[in-house]
């Protein structure tokens, strides 16, 4: 009887004799040892006598199994070990594959066939009536999402009362490093203006010394946490830079903030909050990396843009000898050169010293320019908001606004129907149905495929 207490079939009486002749021959070779160890037959005679006995044995099973087609039991176990799916841990408890995470899977023997699931894309979405007022109280059945043409079927969603997670950034670097206490004020008001249930994690650039001259570098000073006392230390820890690692800390919040998958609660309502002025001056990654991560990642973007153009232009006038003046950095002459001059020599963006004023001032601003518009991008396919602050006296002002429209974002999620893994950008566009008067939607316009 087999386990679920049926006959077991008759090609699997043949295997198992087949099997237990096999044994009994096998068995008396091997009991034949010589002193060595090593199984041995005393004559030819008896070589001879098993090899008829077992060629006997083969040409009998074979007879009896050829041609026999399978039963509808075996063929289903035999598919079952052709076509192995690869499972991933949590299965057993969950038993929905959509909600695991992809990173978990176990390994995959050789030969199995894998079976990979679509990523859930999450939406986060700010609706407002004509008068920009935000609208509250939308469900599910009010929204439409249509990739790259195609409508999708809505299968997670959060209102506005769901909790969410903040990565708030500090840009304590350049003209900012006289005016650390308001940047603390700043963001210890924007904890306070949060929901209790909402979590934070604080990011900030600190100075290192490594070899004989001193960098910039991105530190956590604090992991996701609802707990304010927590946050509120370590803002107080909260330290300066000579450098701007603006690009490195964007890229810290995707890889490191947010490095866990997120709870269903919580899925879709990711947010960095950053206090800058967006002009990166030492990072190793660029801004088309972390736009890129931050994407695939689903995280809003808010910025909270403070003006330091005209601190840092004064200073970039001054003699290189000046003890109070500030210098391009390699880096951002690179920069500059790659995307303004990409014919100039580049003996020519080598020594800040030797450059004159005109040509300082002129590559300063078409930096900020470019800081400004990669902000402003982040902002919009994200599905966040820029907000500018013209000094740090408004960024009180700022960060509660920031606080408001994230109180007011929807998210939606969905498994896209194209589950092609190729790594390419896939269009976003939601729409809303059932309501009396024309609403606006403020949402993510895309995203990148996952790629294998």
């Amino acid at each position: 009887m087999d386990a679920g207490g049926g006959l077991r079939s008759q090609h699997d009486g043949q295997v198992i004799c087949f099997n237990f002749c096999s044994r009994v021959v096998l068995r008396y070779i091997l009991t034949k040892k010589s002193p060595t160890g090593f199984a041995t037959m005393t004559s030819s005679l008896k070589r001879r006598s098993l090899f008829r006995i077992s060629l006997f044995f083969l040409l009998t099973f074979a007879v009896l199994t050829a041609g026999r087609p399978l039963s509808p039991t075996e063929a289903h176990q035999d598919a079952q070990q052709k076509q192995r799916p690869r499972r991933v841990a949590g299965t057993e408890q969950n038993g929905d594959p959509r909600k695991q995470d992809p990173a978990a899977a176990d390994e995959v023997d050789e030969g199995d066939v894998v079976r990979v699931e679509t990523q859930l894309v999450s939406v986060p979405a700010v609706v407002t009536d004509s008068a920009g007022r935000p609208l509250s109280g939308l469900r599910a059945e009010n929204f439409q999402i249509i990739e790259d043409g195609k409508p999708q079927t809505i299968t997670n969603f959060g209102t506005t009362e769901t909790p969410f997670e903040i990565a708030l950034l500090l840009d304590t670097s350049g003209s900012t490093r006289d005016d650390v206490t308001l940047i603390r004020q700043a963001a210890n008001s924007f904890i306070a203006a949060l929901r209790p249930g909402d979590r934070v994690g604080v990011v900030a650039f600190n100075t290192t010394q490594n070899g004989p001259e001193p960098i910039a570098t991105v530190e956590v000073l604090a992991p996701l946490t609802s707990d304010r006392q927590t946050l509120t230390r370590a803002i107080e820890h909260l330290g300066s830079s000579n450098g701007t690692p603006y690009y490195d800390a964007l890229e810290r919040v995707a890889d490191s903030v947010f490095r866990e998958a997120p709870s269903e609660e919580v899925r879709g309502r990711r947010a960095v909050v950053a206090l800058t002025d967006g002009v990166d001056s030492q990072s190793d990654s660029d801004f088309g990396q972390a736009k890129m991560k931050l994407s695939r990642a689903g995280i809003a973007c808010y910025f909270i843009q403070v003006n330091t153009e005209d601190f840092v232009e004064d200073r970039l006038m001054r003699d290189c000898k000046d003890d109070g003046r500030l210098a391009l950095s390699q880096r951002q002459l690179q920069r500059y050169r790659a995307i303004f001059a990409p014919r100039s020599r580049p003996e020519d963006y080598t020594n800040f010293c030797e450059m004159g004023q005109f040509e300082r001032m002129s590559i300063s601003r078409e930096l900020y320019n470019l800081a400004r518009r990669e902000m402003n991008e982040l902002s919009k396919v994200s599905g966040g908001r820029s907000f500018v602050a013209s000094n740090l006296s408004d960024a009180r002002n700022a960060f509660a606004r920031v606080a408001a429209d994230i109180g007011t974002l929807y998210s939606i999620g969905y498994y896209p129907s194209n589950k092609a893994r190729d790594g390419k950008f896939r269009a976003i566009h939601l729409e809303v149905r059932g309501l009396k008067d024309k609403a606006q939607i403020r949402a993510r316009d895309g995203y990148y495929a996952p790629k294998n």
